[in-house]
């Protein structure tokens, strides 16, 4: 069982939870995620780790109430547990292995839209502590639904709000200001883009024609975490990858966002799930699927 020790709302419907998780804790790195069971029956819900404290032996991690699991993760409170707490699962982000000297030559900024911001945090704060202060878009639908902004600016991140409405910051989608900031003469070696599949696909689409590296984080629909049931899998340089063991980042240029975008769709739907249990029996390999907004 593991303690949820603190939970705070970020805005409406969104909270971050810390959680008491002393092994996951001392082996996180930033990019990385876990699997979250409330109980026996619930659903096993996968979400990147939004910060981690080694020394306290705790994990945060950023819930969404979107569905029926995610309702009931987010009326629990602090003194309550979850059943499983599962991870660090996935790579970590590339740069954590990357050469610390060359990075602090590079040019980096983050692209993050709605709760794509949570798993931007821990990777802004690893950079930052290391003497390297990359770039931050945040986009949101208002200004109340920009998230960490305060926490990366103290970090030493420079950060750019995007807000649909115009409430806040720039009025305009993320890609608006990536091509604003770009078109201005900021020359960045390398973009990393993290939120919604649809937003990521334009942030590919604009870093395509300026052939700017971009690395995403992929969010595709998870169930055990090992690639066993295959319901993560994305098409990636043409070769069938796996989110959960082989990412969660890729090569942006690479992915299929297409194939990855309706194939999230699809299991958003019941016959969508029928069709992934039969795939599942037909490999041997049967799990319990909890996707899109039932989750």
């Amino acid at each position: 069982m593991y303690k949820i020790i603190e939970k705070k709302e970020l805005a409406p419907k969104i909270y971050s939870i810390e959680v008491e998780a002393k092994r996951v804790a001392k082996s996180a790195k930033p990019g990385q995620f876990i699997i979250v069971r409330i109980d026996e029956k619930g659903e096993r819900i996968p979400l990147t780790v939004a910060d981690y404290n080694k020394e306290k032996g705790t994990v945060t991690i950023v819930v969404q109430a979107v569905g029926s699991s995610t309702n009931r993760m987010v009326q629990l409170e602090a003194g309550d547990y979850f059943m499983d707490f599962v991870g660090p699962l996935g790579k970590p982000s590339e740069f954590v292995e990357e050469d610390l000297e060359s990075l602090k030559n590079m040019k980096l900024i983050f692209v993050a839209g709605g709760v794509g911001a949570a798993p931007v945090y821990p990777q802004v704060k690893w950079l930052c502590e290391r003497g390297i202060k990359p770039e931050v878009i945040i986009g949101g639908k208002s200004k109340e639904f920009i998230l960490l902004e305060k926490e990366m600016i103290d970090l030493g991140a420079k950060v750019y709000p995007c807000t649909d409405d115009g409430s806040y910051g720039f009025h305009g989608l993320v890609t608006n200001k990536l091509k604003e900031l770009i078109d201005g003469g900021e020359n960045y070696d390398r973009v990393i883009t993290i939120g919604p599949m649809i937003m990521m696909y334009f942030v590919t689409k604009l870093t395509k024609e300026y052939k700017l590296p971009t690395i995403a984080s992929l969010n595709t629909l998870m169930v055990d975490g090992t690639g066993m049931c295959g319901a993560c899998r994305v098409t990636v340089g043409g070769e069938t990858k796996f989110t959960c063991v082989d990412g969660p980042e890729f090569d942006a240029h690479l992915v299929d966002f297409d194939e990855a975008m309706k194939r999230q769709a699809l299991y958003k739907t019941e016959e969508g799930k029928r069709l992934h249990k039969i795939e599942e029996e037909k490999e041997g390999h049967v799990c319990h699927i909890g996707a899109g907004e039932n989750a």
